[in-house]
Formats: C-alpha cells, sequence, structure tokens
C-alpha cells in the first residue's frame, strides 16, 4: 500500500472511531434527556436552554463527521462541546488521576485531541465529500 493510501486509511479511521464514540454519549442523552445538563448549566448561572446545544455536538457532529461531510466544522463541533463539558462538569478532574495512574480527564483529552487533528487534516478521499470543499 502506497503512504497516501494509509494516510486515507488513517483519517477515515481516526474519523469513524471519534465519530462513533462521541455518539453514543449523544444517543444516551437522546434516551435519558439532558435535564442533567440543564442543571450544571443553572449551577453556572448559564441559561438551561443551552443543554441543547449537547445533541449538535454528540448527535449532528458525529453523524457529519462519520460520512465525511463538513468534517472539519464538525470536528471542530465535537472540540468545542469536549471543552465545554470539562467546563461543567469535570473541572475539579483537572490535577486529578485514577487509582490505576491515568489522568482523569484522558477520555475527554482525547476525544478533543482527535478532533482537533481531523479539524486539520479532514475527511480525506474515503467521506462522502471527498476531499472537497472548504469544510471536508
Amino acid at each position: 500500500m502506497s503512504q497516501n493510501t494509509l494516510d486515507e486509511l488513517a483519517r477515515l479511521i481516526l474519523r469513524l472511531v471519534l465519530g462513533v464514540l462521541i455518539f453514543l454519549h449523544g444517543w444516551a442523552k437522546i434516551r435519558s434527556g439532558i435535564g442533567g445538563i440543564e442543571a450544571m448549566l443553572a449551577m453556572k448561572g448559564l441559561p438551561g436552554f443551552f443543554a441543547w446545544g449537547v445533541y449538535v455536538g454528540e448527535v449532528l457532529a458525529p453523524i457529519l463527521l462519520i460520512a465525511g461531510i463538513w468534517s472539519r466544522m464538525a470536528a471542530a463541533l465535537i472540540a468545542i462541546n469536549m471543552l465545554v463539558a470539562v467546563f461543567l462538569a469535570h473541572m475539579g478532574h483537572l490535577g486529578q488521576f485514577t487509582s490505576s495512574g491515568g489522568w482523569q480527564l484522558e477520555l475527554q483529552a482525547m476525544f478533543f485531541v482527535a478532533a482537533l487533528a481531523l479539524m486539520m487534516l479532514g475527511a480525506g478521499r474515503y467521506s462522502v465529500a471527498g476531499r472537497s470543499g472548504r469544510w471536508n
């Protein structure tokens, strides 16, 4: 396989894994609602309707990323979603480690960094939109 083909496959794998794993979080919120997020926003003095943004960051953006449509924008939405999640629910964990030595926020960090990488790389050839378009 050529290096170009390997690069394109790597983009596809990264897109699919990030998209599916974030979508699973969104699916849980579709099933159980966003009341908990609304409560966290209220505790921070923010309007509860901002909680609806979780559906953009954890449902719509992953679907676009999986398909490879507007992938750079979808990845940006996921990165923003991760920052908001850390701000709302995980600020107290910034300097904490698990009993097995891992960082308490390693999952959120991995999602954030993968989204940043896809913002820079784009969807690649193996996507619905292909390499066309500024946002892909």
